[in-house]
């Protein structure tokens, strides 16, 4: 499989600012996906203000990484939510 058949919505070949990717918009959460498959998911979220994931759990170990530089990683099969205090932008990282 090539890179281009994997990765979608991002440039190839050069640096990206990623929290550039993505752009909030008030009341909605953004998903930008940019790897879905059966291994890995990989997505950008915006969030504005207030926003919120509800609690779930994932069928594999995630990580949040928020965009400023701080990351929370849950295991699998655990309850999780997100709210965000001031508006947001991350990127996600599903490993099934």
């Amino acid at each position: 499989m090539k890179i281009h058949e994997r990765f979608k919505n991002i440039p190839f070949s050069r640096a990206v600012d990623l929290a550039n990717l993505v752009r909030s918009h008030k009341g909605r959460v953004v998903n930008r996906p940019l790897v879905e498959n059966e291994q890995v998911a990989i997505s950008l979220f915006a969030m504005d203000q207030g926003e919120a994931f509800d609690s779930q759990s994932c069928p594999g170990d995630a990580c949040f990484h928020i965009l400023d530089g701080k990351a929370v990683v849950i295991p699998a099969d655990v309850p999780h939510s997100l709210k965000a205090l001031a508006p947001l932008k991350l990127l996600f990282t599903l490993v099934r």
